[in-house]
């Protein structure tokens, strides 16, 4: 997969990884990029910032009927849909004592809004053969988030059903790939530090924190191979390794790292 002449949909894409995308797909000569996110007005921004070549769009992730509504005029607008970026993501801050409405929300934005986008793209993927589904999963679909049960249980969820897809649709022409950073120059970050949020500084200690156009870079590179697992933090890839071979020891030394900064 490469990106010249081809269309896009990015959710999430107002901002962070996915404003990166956005930048990054335009500047490989694609024929069409939509950026949807729920806040309409700096999808808006960005398309502005970016191109001609960038449409914006107001969506709610969660919302089925925006996504299939999207879907459809993307493709009445472009004639079809070469890769769909489920991007939008959020998270909690919070452990066992998160609300049920966060739980709930987690859930519908990091796992459900990837099944809503993939039943709304797949049928025309399908019928002509090939299309590709870049889904952003998370270090924490591969590991854990420390101090954040609902974005570390929705996130593995996320993985698995990426990997469910892979398998069930590649030889129908269908590319799959989820994208796993880990930490990341990002609102959502950055409002974690300035917090001092234990799970923050756990991410902020695990390794670099990439600008979002480092991410993109590994996200181009990652559909020119068509990697099921995109890894921006190479060292994620050892982490997992290590998580499955010895998941003892793995817990073990995060225990000692919160500790660490817990001291």
């Amino acid at each position: 997969m490469n990106l010249t002449g081809r269309v896009a949909v990015i959710t999430g894409g107002a901002g962070g990884i996915g404003a990166a995308l956005a930048r990054r797909f335009a500047a490989e000569g694609a024929a069409a990029v939509v950026v949807a996110d729920l806040d309409a007005d700096a999808a808006r921004a960005v398309a502005a910032a970016v191109g001609p070549v960038v449409h914006a769009a107001g969506l709610d992730v969660t919302v089925e009927e925006q996504v299939r509504a999207l879907v459809a005029d993307t493709e009445r607008r472009y004639g079809h849909i070469d890769l769909f970026c489920a991007n939008a993501g959020v998270a909690t801050a919070v452990g066992l004592d998160a609300a049920d409405a966060d739980w709930d929300r987690a859930w519908r934005v990091n796992v459900l809004a990837h099944v809503h986008s993939t039943r709304a793209v797949l049928p025309g993927m399908l019928a002509r053969g090939q299309g590709y589904l870049l889904h952003t999963c998370s270090a924490a679909g591969l590991l854990t988030a420390v101090g954040d049960a609902p974005y570390t249980a929705t996130k593995h969820a996320a993985v698995g059903l990426a990997e469910w897809l892979a398998v069930t649709y590649r030889d129908q022409g269908i590319r799959v790939s989820a994208l796993c950073p880990q930490g990341v120059d990002t609102p959502m970050l950055a409002e974690g530090l300035a917090t001092g949020h234990l799970g923050a500084r756990v991410i902020a200690a695990s390794g670099a924190v990439l600008h979002p156009d480092r991410v993109a870079d590994a996200v181009i590179a990652g559909l020119a191979e068509e990697r099921f697992l995109i890894l921006p933090h190479p060292e994620v890839a050892q982490h997992a390794l290590r998580r499955a071979e010895d998941p003892d020891g793995w817990q073990a030394g995060l225990r000692k790292l919160v500790r660490r900064l817990r001291a």
